[in-house]
């Protein structure tokens, strides 16, 4: 039996007008998603990491069926978007906009919860989303994170098969954000397919499965938050050596790099840090030694900037 996959996306394409063409040419076109081929299996758990402007947005206005391909196709459990929509089966946690500032955090769930037909769960998920002490307090007087929490719960009304998060914890304070995130873990775990775009590094680290890194409108990385650190940058081997010991190392490691110098320690990178290692081990009077990966802001910033 084939199994659809959560999200693909083949050869997407998605241009916008430039506001700042000329009206009588119909203005210059600016490409947000620029070719995108992408395969999201069922029950993965995916970050989306990219600078402002990436296409991060946009593809996930895609994926939601807000917005349509120019060309190419996106689909969502073999069907297109807004028909997964419709089905219950896809739901979002957006960064701005779809709250009635007027009602009430308890009016809100009970009327996306009727549409639904799921109102026995309206208590249910205001406790998960740890907005029940909020039921009686308007949403325009809730606060940004507080917001997105209620967002949360509403997305989670209809126990859809893949939900899809856009910057879901802005504005949440650091307590706030650890519930969020005990909740998605909880989800995940189910089997539940969740898609996340997120300025918070930490946050992709911590919580992705995979990583699908983007850059004007195309993919320059997808894959584990390790193999995205070596994609980026080599190990750097760290120690407390003297001078005679680094001419030793330039002698003897001929792509030797010094990548920083401080607190006492000489920071050094080379393709081969085991052989690096070694040679501080045997030929040199270095003590202290130490091998770490770069993290992944020292990744985004690499892979994004060659892009």
């Amino acid at each position: 039996m084939n199994i659809a996959p959560a999200i693909r996306a083949h050869n997407v394409l998605k241009t916008f007008r430039d506001t700042d063409g000329s009206r009588d040419t119909g203005g210059n076109r600016v490409t947000a998603v620029d070719h995108l081929d992408l395969t999201i299996a069922p029950g993965e758990v995916v970050a989306f990491l990219g600078p402002n402007g990436a296409g991060k947005t946009t593809t996930i206005d895609m994926m939601l069926g807000l917005s349509r391909p120019d060309s190419g196709e996106m689909t969502v459990f073999g069907m297109p978007p807004r028909q997964a929509a419709r089905a219950g089966r896809i739901a979002s946690v957006l960064q701005s906009g779809g709250l009635l500032p007027d009602y009430t955090v308890a009016e809100t769930v009970r009327i996306i919860a009727s549409l639904h037909g799921r109102t026995a769960e309206v208590d249910a998920v205001m406790d998960r989303a740890d907005i029940a002490h909020l039921a009686n307090r308007r949403v325009s007087r809730c606060s940004g994170g507080e917001q997105q929490r209620l967002k949360f719960a509403l997305a989670t009304l209809p126990d859809p098969d893949l939900i899809i998060l856009d910057e879901p914890t802005a504005g949440m304070d650091v307590e706030s954000r650890r519930a969020f995130w005990a909740a998605m873990r909880a989800d995940a775990r189910n089997g539940r397919t969740v898609v996340f775009a997120t300025h918070y590094l930490d946050e992709a680290d911590d919580f992705a499965d995979r990583i699908v890194m983007l850059a004007h409108g195309r993919i320059v990385a997808d894959g584990s938050t390790a193999q995205i650190r070596n994609v980026a940058s080599r190990r750097v081997v760290s120690a407390i050596v003297d001078e005679d010991g680094l001419g030793t190392l330039g002698r003897t490691i001929s792509d030797l790099e010094v990548v920083d110098r401080r607190g006492g320690r000489v920071y050094l990178s080379s393709a081969d840090s085991d052989a690096l290692a070694r040679t501080l081990l045997t030929a040199t009077c270095a003590r202290e030694i130490e091998v770490a990966t770069r993290n992944l802001e020292d990744a985004f910033v690499a892979l994004t900037s060659a892009a």
